[in-house]
């Protein structure tokens, strides 16, 4: 549905550099990075807004790098909304569908009292947008681009303004929308929870370059490289070595141990360890269990992080464990005790070096 190629826009103070990427028709595609990575202005040149210094921007096996952007059938949801203050919410979306007197006007009203239906604001229809909550703006402005039956929807960073409860409405909005029309939806995000569950595939944005393009499972549990890895919460990344291939499983050395992986790695190739918190699991004794790696270490420190706790102990090279609340009371685990930390090698994932 959409295809960029070698695109590149230099603002002076940040540049785009050589994106390529394509968006699968009916796809909800994130894009996914820090603030600063130069998500936004990605979204903006693909709507037309900014001309690319090179490269080309496809819709439908059509060139639109020099269509303006009202012609390229897009509809955009900012993360400010961007309603007209002096008008109503049906004026609103009215402005979206060029609503006149025509032969459409029939048509178009029919449209706007449905789509305002179906996203439960008719209510709404003669409020000014000062008089709503964000995620009642919030709505107004996705009624407001779905009305002009738009092939693509461009969102930018859209709840990252509303309080934690609407946001999780709002998100199961969104998926109803795809199924309800049935559209191509491009995501802008730096929330790695609003992109795992809204995303049918997920691009890593970083330094105005795409980092990497993959499944949640594949961003998030096989990073392509350390800056992907601690970006998307990875925390327990170590270098090392592969030392061996020994009947499917890979060997990395890193300072004196062996780390058991399933990798494709080659030997004497430096990578990675990258291995998530919850991956790990800590015990007393080293009794035999599905873990092909227990390492003892020493309890450096423990912090309580909500419903679960951070446990850092050393091995002889540092690991992080989340230990529910309750696991942490029943087990007893204490600042300086002597523990195991055991991890499946399936659950090792290793990063180029």
């Amino acid at each position: 549905m959409i295809e960029i190629r070698d695109l590149c826009k230099d603002w002076k103070e940040f540049s785009l550099k050589g994106i390529t990427l394509d968006v699968k028709k009916g796809e909800y595609f994130v894009i996914l990075g820090p603030t600063g990575a130069g998500k936004t202005l990605l979204l903006e040149t693909v709507a037309g807004f900014h001309t690319p210094d090179k490269g080309d921007v496809w819709i439908e096996g059509l060139d639109v790098t020099l269509i303006p952007p009202e012609k390229r059938k897009i509809g955009f949801i900012y993360q400010d909304y961007a309603l007209f203050p002096h008008l109503t919410v049906e004026q609103n979306i009215i402005f979206g569908l060029k609503l006149e007197k025509s032969s459409k006007s029939n048509t178009n009203r029919a449209r706007l009292q449905d789509i305002m239906d179906w996203l439960e604001i008719s209510h709404l229809a003669h409020r000014y947008p000062d008089t709503l909550s964000g995620g009642e703006q919030q709505k107004v402005a996705i009624a407001r681009a779905i009305a002009i039956e738009p092939q693509i929807l461009l969102l930018d960073e859209p709840l990252s303004a509303l309080d934690s409860r609407t946001r999780d409405y709002l998100r199961g909005e969104l998926k109803r929308i795809k199924k309800e029309f049935d559209i191509t939806m491009v995501h802008v995000t730096h929330d790695q929870t609003e992109a795992m569950f809204l995303a049918d595939r997920i691009g890593v944005m970083m330094d105005g370059e795409i980092a990497q393009v993959g499944t949640s499972k594949e961003i998030f549990n096989e990073p392509i490289n350390e800056r992907v890895a601690e970006f998307v919460g990875v925390e327990n990344i170590i270098e090392g070595v592969v030392e061996s291939k020994e009947d499917g499983i890979t060997i990395v050395s890193i300072k004196g141990h062996r780390i058991e992986a399933v990798s494709d790695h080659a030997v004497s190739d430096r990578v990675y360890v990258c291995l998530r918190p919850e991956d790990v699991t800590l015990a007393f004794s080293k009794k035999k269990s599905s873990a092909r790696n227990s390492f003892k270490g020493t309890i450096t420190q423990i912090l309580p992080s909500g419903a679960l706790t951070r446990v850092s102990v050393d091995c002889g090279f540092p690991i992080i464990a989340l230990v529910t609340k309750r696991s942490l009371e029943d087990l007893g685990f204490m600042k300086g005790d002597e523990v195991y930390a055991k991890f499946k090698a399936t659950s090792v994932h290793l990063a180029c070096g």
